[in-house]
C-alpha cells in the first residue's frame, strides 16, 4: 500500500492537470463555451475534495480495498473530466 502522502499528491497532481487543461483551453478560446470549462473546474475541485474526504476518513475494516476503490475512483473521476474536456474541443 501506498503511503497517504502519495496518494495526496497523486490526487492533487491528477486533478491539477484537469484545471490546467481547462484554462488552456479557455486562454485559446475565450469566446467558447466558458460556462462548461467552469463547470468542469467545479467538478475536479468537488471530485478532488471528496477524495481527500476519504482518504482522510478510512474504513478501518478493510484499509487497503479502501484505498485501492480510492485510486480508482480518482482514475475515473479523472478521465472522465477529460473526455468532457476533449467534447468541447470537438
Amino acid at each position: 500500500m501506498a503511503s497517504l502522502k502519495i496518494i495526496k499528491k497523486d490526487i492533487d497532481y491528477l486533478i491539477s492537470e484537469v484545471v490546467s487543461d481547462c484554462w488552456t483551453f479557455l486562454y485559446i478560446n475565450p469566446d467558447k463555451k466558458a460556462e462548461d470549462v467552469v463547470e468542469i473546474i467545479n467538478d475536479s475541485i468537488k471530485l478532488r475534495n471528496e477524495l481527500f474526504a476519504r482518504v482522510n476518513n478510512p474504513d478501518k475494516k478493510s484499509i487497503k480495498a479502501h484505498y485501492k476503490a480510492i485510486n480508482q475512483d480518482l482514475l475515473t473521476g479523472v478521465d472522465e473530466l477529460f473526455q468532457r474536456i476533449s467534447k468541447l474541443i470537438k
